[in-house]
Protein backbone atom coordinates (compact mmCIF):
# COMPACT_ATOMS: atom_id res chain seq x y z
CA UNK A 1 0.00 0.00 0.00
CA UNK A 2 1.24 3.13 -0.99
CA UNK A 3 1.66 5.58 2.18
CA UNK A 4 1.31 8.55 0.28
CA UNK A 5 -2.16 7.82 -0.52
CA UNK A 6 -3.26 6.93 3.34
CA UNK A 7 -1.55 10.70 4.23
CA UNK A 8 -3.68 12.02 1.53
CA UNK A 9 -6.78 10.30 2.45
CA UNK A 10 -6.18 11.83 5.99
CA UNK A 11 -6.21 15.31 4.42
CA UNK A 12 -9.31 14.82 2.47
CA UNK A 13 -11.24 13.27 4.98
CA UNK A 14 -10.90 16.96 6.68
CA UNK A 15 -13.44 18.18 3.50
CA UNK A 16 -16.64 18.60 4.53
CA UNK A 17 -19.31 19.05 2.09
CA UNK A 18 -22.63 21.16 2.40
CA UNK A 19 -25.62 19.05 4.28
CA UNK A 20 -28.61 17.02 2.43
CA UNK A 21 -31.83 19.37 2.61
CA UNK A 22 -34.29 17.77 4.40
CA UNK A 23 -36.88 17.69 1.82
CA UNK A 24 -40.74 17.17 3.27
CA UNK A 25 -41.16 13.63 1.79
CA UNK A 26 -38.16 12.17 3.78
CA UNK A 27 -39.60 14.22 7.10
CA UNK A 28 -43.13 12.72 6.43
CA UNK A 29 -40.88 9.56 6.08
CA UNK A 30 -39.09 9.48 9.04
CA UNK A 31 -42.32 10.12 11.03
CA UNK A 32 -42.58 5.90 10.28
CA UNK A 33 -39.60 4.69 11.40
CA UNK A 34 -37.87 4.45 15.06
CA UNK A 35 -36.49 7.05 16.88
CA UNK A 36 -32.69 6.83 16.54
CA UNK A 37 -29.94 6.24 19.62
CA UNK A 38 -26.54 6.76 18.91
CA UNK A 39 -24.23 3.60 19.67
CA UNK A 40 -20.38 5.21 20.69
CA UNK A 41 -17.42 3.49 19.38
CA UNK A 42 -13.74 4.08 20.11
CA UNK A 43 -10.87 3.08 17.84
CA UNK A 44 -7.05 2.55 19.01
CA UNK A 45 -6.69 2.24 23.03
CA UNK A 46 -6.40 1.85 25.39
CA UNK A 47 -3.88 5.19 26.16
CA UNK A 48 -0.95 4.24 27.89
CA UNK A 49 -0.24 7.56 29.17
CA UNK A 50 0.59 8.57 32.67
CA UNK A 51 -0.35 12.02 32.37
CA UNK A 52 -3.67 13.28 31.45
CA UNK A 53 -4.95 9.81 30.32
CA UNK A 54 -7.17 10.48 27.59
CA UNK A 55 -8.73 7.08 27.85
CA UNK A 56 -9.77 7.44 31.49
CA UNK A 57 -10.83 10.91 30.74
CA UNK A 58 -13.44 9.47 28.33
CA UNK A 59 -14.73 6.64 30.52
CA UNK A 60 -14.51 9.62 33.21
CA UNK A 61 -17.25 11.80 30.93
CA UNK A 62 -19.10 8.82 29.45
CA UNK A 63 -20.46 8.09 33.21
CA UNK A 64 -20.65 11.55 34.52
CA UNK A 65 -21.70 14.10 31.77
CA UNK A 66 -25.23 16.53 31.75
CA UNK A 67 -26.61 14.44 29.14
CA UNK A 68 -26.66 11.10 30.39
CA UNK A 69 -24.86 9.56 32.74
CA UNK A 70 -23.71 6.07 32.56
CA UNK A 71 -23.32 5.97 29.03
CA UNK A 72 -21.73 2.61 27.83
CA UNK A 73 -19.78 2.28 24.22
CA UNK A 74 -17.42 0.08 22.46
CA UNK A 75 -14.19 0.43 22.85
CA UNK A 76 -12.26 -1.76 19.61
CA UNK A 77 -8.88 -2.13 21.37
CA UNK A 78 -5.43 -2.37 20.51
CA UNK A 79 -4.17 -5.25 23.14
CA UNK A 80 -0.54 -5.67 22.69
CA UNK A 81 0.78 -2.15 21.51
CA UNK A 82 2.83 -0.74 23.49
CA UNK A 83 1.59 2.79 23.52
CA UNK A 84 -2.44 0.84 24.39
CA UNK A 85 -3.18 -2.37 25.60
CA UNK A 86 0.30 -3.66 25.69
CA UNK A 87 1.49 -1.81 28.84
CA UNK A 88 0.65 -1.94 32.19
CA UNK A 89 -1.78 0.97 32.50
CA UNK A 90 -2.56 0.26 29.31
CA UNK A 91 -4.17 -3.06 30.62
CA UNK A 92 -5.73 -1.73 33.85
CA UNK A 93 -7.59 1.36 31.68
CA UNK A 94 -9.16 -2.05 29.79
CA UNK A 95 -10.22 -3.67 33.22
CA UNK A 96 -11.69 -0.48 34.01
CA UNK A 97 -13.17 0.31 30.92
CA UNK A 98 -15.27 -3.72 31.29
CA UNK A 99 -15.70 -2.83 35.03
CA UNK A 100 -17.86 0.12 33.88
CA UNK A 101 -19.82 -1.81 31.37
CA UNK A 102 -18.17 -1.14 28.32
CA UNK A 103 -17.80 -3.63 25.69
CA UNK A 104 -13.96 -4.72 25.31
CA UNK A 105 -13.97 -5.55 21.04
CA UNK A 106 -11.22 -6.48 18.37
CA UNK A 107 -8.56 -3.67 16.63
CA UNK A 108 -5.10 -5.30 16.48
CA UNK A 109 -2.34 -7.49 18.66
CA UNK A 110 0.52 -6.64 17.17
CA UNK A 111 3.39 -4.15 17.91
CA UNK A 112 2.01 -1.33 15.93
CA UNK A 113 -1.55 -0.61 14.03
CA UNK A 114 -0.73 -3.18 11.20
CA UNK A 115 -3.41 -4.20 8.29
CA UNK A 116 -4.53 -7.40 8.51
CA UNK A 117 -4.19 -7.79 4.67
CA UNK A 118 -0.71 -6.98 5.01
CA UNK A 119 -0.66 -10.08 7.34
CA UNK A 120 0.14 -13.59 5.98
CA UNK A 121 -1.63 -16.77 7.31
CA UNK A 122 0.01 -17.66 10.26
CA UNK A 123 0.48 -13.89 11.44
CA UNK A 124 -2.97 -13.12 11.06
CA UNK A 125 -3.99 -16.37 13.06
CA UNK A 126 -1.61 -15.28 15.69
CA UNK A 127 -2.66 -11.80 15.89
CA UNK A 128 -6.22 -12.64 16.04
CA UNK A 129 -5.81 -15.70 18.52
CA UNK A 130 -3.46 -13.60 20.65
CA UNK A 131 -6.26 -10.50 21.17
CA UNK A 132 -8.89 -12.74 22.17
CA UNK A 133 -7.03 -14.27 24.96
CA UNK A 134 -5.99 -10.59 25.67
CA UNK A 135 -9.93 -9.61 25.94
CA UNK A 136 -10.86 -13.12 26.94
CA UNK A 137 -8.62 -12.75 30.27
CA UNK A 138 -10.12 -9.43 31.11
CA UNK A 139 -13.91 -10.29 30.21
CA UNK A 140 -14.09 -14.41 30.98
CA UNK A 141 -15.22 -15.08 26.75
CA UNK A 142 -13.58 -13.85 23.64
CA UNK A 143 -15.00 -11.20 21.88
CA UNK A 144 -17.28 -10.78 19.16
CA UNK A 145 -16.95 -7.70 17.41
CA UNK A 146 -13.53 -6.29 15.56
CA UNK A 147 -13.20 -3.31 13.39
CA UNK A 148 -10.29 -3.90 11.00
CA UNK A 149 -7.37 -1.41 11.32
CA UNK A 150 -7.18 1.13 8.63
CA UNK A 151 -11.55 -0.03 8.12
CA UNK A 152 -9.69 -2.96 5.20
CA UNK A 153 -10.45 -6.34 4.92
CA UNK A 154 -10.81 -8.42 2.27
CA UNK A 155 -12.05 -12.34 1.48
CA UNK A 156 -8.63 -13.68 3.31
CA UNK A 157 -9.57 -11.64 6.69
CA UNK A 158 -12.89 -12.11 7.11
CA UNK A 159 -13.03 -15.29 7.04
CA UNK A 160 -10.57 -15.28 9.43
CA UNK A 161 -12.40 -13.30 11.57
CA UNK A 162 -15.33 -15.97 11.28
CA UNK A 163 -13.48 -18.45 12.37
CA UNK A 164 -12.50 -16.65 15.31
CA UNK A 165 -16.28 -15.64 16.23
CA UNK A 166 -16.01 -12.11 15.32
CA UNK A 167 -18.11 -9.94 13.69
CA UNK A 168 -17.16 -6.78 11.91
CA UNK A 169 -18.53 -3.27 13.05
CA UNK A 170 -17.83 -0.43 10.64
CA UNK A 171 -19.47 2.98 11.42
CA UNK A 172 -21.88 5.56 10.01
CA UNK A 173 -20.46 8.72 11.72
CA UNK A 174 -16.71 9.18 11.98
CA UNK A 175 -15.74 12.13 14.52
CA UNK A 176 -12.65 12.87 12.20
CA UNK A 177 -11.58 13.58 15.42
CA UNK A 178 -7.33 13.27 14.67
CA UNK A 179 -5.38 10.00 14.88
CA UNK A 180 -2.32 9.29 17.19
CA UNK A 181 0.07 11.04 14.79
CA UNK A 182 0.51 14.22 12.63
CA UNK A 183 -2.35 16.98 13.38
CA UNK A 184 -4.98 15.79 16.20
CA UNK A 185 -7.72 17.88 16.28
CA UNK A 186 -11.55 18.60 14.43
CA UNK A 187 -12.16 22.15 13.93
CA UNK A 188 -15.03 21.37 11.77
CA UNK A 189 -16.81 18.77 14.44
CA UNK A 190 -19.84 19.96 14.33
CA UNK A 191 -20.02 20.62 10.02
CA UNK A 192 -18.56 17.23 9.78
CA UNK A 193 -21.05 15.08 12.22
CA UNK A 194 -24.16 17.58 10.57
CA UNK A 195 -23.47 16.69 7.04
CA UNK A 196 -22.77 12.88 7.82
CA UNK A 197 -25.77 12.60 9.59
CA UNK A 198 -27.95 14.36 6.65
CA UNK A 199 -26.30 12.07 4.47
CA UNK A 200 -27.69 8.74 7.08
CA UNK A 201 -30.94 10.26 7.36
CA UNK A 202 -31.45 9.52 4.14
CA UNK A 203 -31.35 6.16 4.21
CA UNK A 204 -32.91 5.97 7.77
CA UNK A 205 -36.38 7.46 6.19
CA UNK A 206 -36.03 4.67 3.55
CA UNK A 207 -36.25 2.36 6.07
CA UNK A 208 -32.82 0.57 5.40
CA UNK A 209 -31.23 0.15 8.98
CA UNK A 210 -32.65 -1.89 11.29
CA UNK A 211 -34.29 -1.54 14.58
CA UNK A 212 -33.43 -3.19 17.25
CA UNK A 213 -35.24 -3.07 21.06
CA UNK A 214 -37.24 -0.33 19.60
CA UNK A 215 -34.40 2.28 18.18
CA UNK A 216 -32.33 2.05 15.55
CA UNK A 217 -28.67 1.74 16.01
CA UNK A 218 -26.65 4.86 14.76
CA UNK A 219 -22.63 3.85 14.76
CA UNK A 220 -20.29 6.84 15.60
CA UNK A 221 -16.73 6.52 16.03
CA UNK A 222 -14.31 8.29 18.15
CA UNK A 223 -10.66 7.90 19.03
CA UNK A 224 -10.25 7.52 22.63
CA UNK A 225 -5.95 7.23 22.54
CA UNK A 226 -6.80 11.25 21.03
CA UNK A 227 -6.47 14.19 24.02
CA UNK A 228 -8.14 16.10 21.57
CA UNK A 229 -11.13 13.99 21.54
CA UNK A 230 -11.37 13.80 25.06
CA UNK A 231 -11.27 17.72 25.84
CA UNK A 232 -14.53 17.51 23.69
CA UNK A 233 -16.46 14.31 24.97
CA UNK A 234 -19.23 16.64 26.40
CA UNK A 235 -19.35 18.60 23.78
CA UNK A 236 -19.12 16.23 21.10
CA UNK A 237 -22.21 14.21 23.29
CA UNK A 238 -24.33 17.55 22.45
CA UNK A 239 -23.18 17.99 18.58
CA UNK A 240 -24.72 14.01 18.07
CA UNK A 241 -28.15 15.59 19.87
CA UNK A 242 -27.79 19.05 18.26
CA UNK A 243 -27.48 17.12 14.33
CA UNK A 244 -29.96 15.08 14.79
CA UNK A 245 -32.51 17.69 16.24
CA UNK A 246 -31.59 20.06 12.89
CA UNK A 247 -31.68 16.98 10.52
CA UNK A 248 -35.35 16.44 11.86
CA UNK A 249 -34.67 12.79 13.40
CA UNK A 250 -36.27 11.50 16.50
CA UNK A 251 -33.84 10.39 19.29
CA UNK A 252 -35.13 7.75 21.95
CA UNK A 253 -35.81 8.84 25.27
CA UNK A 254 -32.48 7.77 26.39
CA UNK A 255 -30.06 8.90 22.73
CA UNK A 256 -27.11 6.54 24.19
CA UNK A 257 -26.80 3.51 24.96
CA UNK A 258 -26.59 2.83 28.98
CA UNK A 259 -27.57 -0.92 28.88
CA UNK A 260 -24.50 -3.57 27.85
CA UNK A 261 -26.86 -5.90 26.99
CA UNK A 262 -28.98 -3.67 24.66
CA UNK A 263 -25.63 -2.02 23.69
CA UNK A 264 -24.56 -5.40 22.34
CA UNK A 265 -27.44 -6.75 20.66
CA UNK A 266 -27.81 -3.36 18.65
CA UNK A 267 -23.94 -3.79 17.65
CA UNK A 268 -24.10 -7.14 16.60
CA UNK A 269 -27.25 -6.20 14.24
CA UNK A 270 -25.20 -3.50 12.82
CA UNK A 271 -22.43 -5.95 11.64
CA UNK A 272 -21.37 -6.80 8.14
CA UNK A 273 -23.29 -10.02 7.34
CA UNK A 274 -21.03 -11.40 4.03
CA UNK A 275 -18.11 -10.18 2.84
CA UNK A 276 -19.44 -9.07 -0.82
CA UNK A 277 -21.73 -6.67 1.05
CA UNK A 278 -21.36 -3.02 -0.39
CA UNK A 279 -20.54 -0.86 2.51
CA UNK A 280 -19.18 2.89 2.97
CA UNK A 281 -16.54 3.79 4.89
CA UNK A 282 -15.87 7.19 6.72
CA UNK A 283 -13.71 9.31 4.80
CA UNK A 284 -12.32 8.48 1.37
CA UNK A 285 -11.15 5.06 2.35
CA UNK A 286 -13.53 3.80 0.06
CA UNK A 287 -11.62 5.08 -2.80
CA UNK A 288 -8.36 4.00 -1.03
CA UNK A 289 -9.16 0.78 -0.75
CA UNK A 290 -10.72 0.90 -4.03
CA UNK A 291 -7.76 2.08 -5.61
CA UNK A 292 -5.81 -0.85 -3.73
CA UNK A 293 -7.92 -3.14 -5.55
CA UNK A 294 -10.08 -4.71 -2.41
Amino acid sequence: MNYLIVILSMLLSGCIGAPIALTPQTEQRLQAQAPIRFLLTFDDGPSASGYNNPSRSVVADLANNPILPGIKAVFFLQTEASRSGGSSRGHKTMEREYAAGHILAFHTATAFHTNHRWLNDAELESTLTQGAADIAAITGSPPNLVRPPFWNYDKRTFAAYQRHGMHVLLTDLSANDGKIWGFNGSPRRRANLYRQLSVLREHIALGELPTVDGVIPVVVTFHDINRYTARHMQEYLQILLDSARINGMKTAAEPFYTDTAQLQRAALARTVKDVNEPVHLPGVWNWVWDADTR
